[in-house]
């Protein structure tokens, strides 16, 4: 039996090579709680959505966001397309609703605060939430691998775009419904 998902909970997915981050939202300023998800046994994707399990038991969100994960709009690798197709059809199985940003969606929003790396939307989150600075990792160097806890601030910054984005929905839907009423 599905349970009813609980309004304002946001779950952020970001994958990665090695796992995945996460953060839950209950608000645009408040993050609920977070983490990052390391595997190295062979069937990564199998562990990560029994993560993912776990936690839409738990928090029962509303929506999960992800970032754009199909080959047109993403040069991410296929286990991560397939685990992103197996998150998807998992929300499905569980009647939580789908938000999929691209990449260039997130740089969009992170643009207007002047930041473009992946480093400065994560230091853009940081400031924003400050619960979660203290997680935030040095910039790496040129030679070394991006630092895991990097997808949790990815996984942040989606939720936040997703915000923004259901903030627009509403303005416009008010906007409309302005231009209804009589002078």
């Amino acid at each position: 039996m599905n349970a009813k998902p609980r309004p304002g909970f946001i779950l952020g997915v970001h994958p990665t090579s090695s796992g995945m981050g996460w953060v839950v939202f209950s608000g645009p300023f408040s993050p609920h709680d977070w983490g990052v998800r390391s595997t190295h046994c062979h069937d990564k994707n199998r562990k990560c959505v029994e993560h993912v399990r776990k936690l839409i038991a738990r928090y029962q969100p509303e929506v999960i966001v992800l970032e754009s994960f199909e080959r047109r709009t993403s040069a991410r690798k296929t286990r991560i397309e397939r685990l992103g197709r197996l998150i998807v059809s998992l929300a499905a199985s569980e009647n939580v609703d789908v938000a999929i940003f691209t990449l260039g969606q997130v740089k969009a929003h992170f643009a207007r605060v002047g930041a473009a790396t992946r480093q400065e939307v994560a230091e853009a989150v940081a400031r924003h939430l400050p619960a979660l600075s203290h997680r935030l990792p040095r910039p790496r160097r040129a030679w070394n691998s991006e630092h895991p806890r990097m997808a949790l601030f990815s996984a942040a910054a989606l939720v936040l775009v997703h915000y923004q984005a259901r903030a627009v929905d509403v303005l416009d839907e008010l906007g409309r419904g302005a231009a209804d009423l009589p002078p």
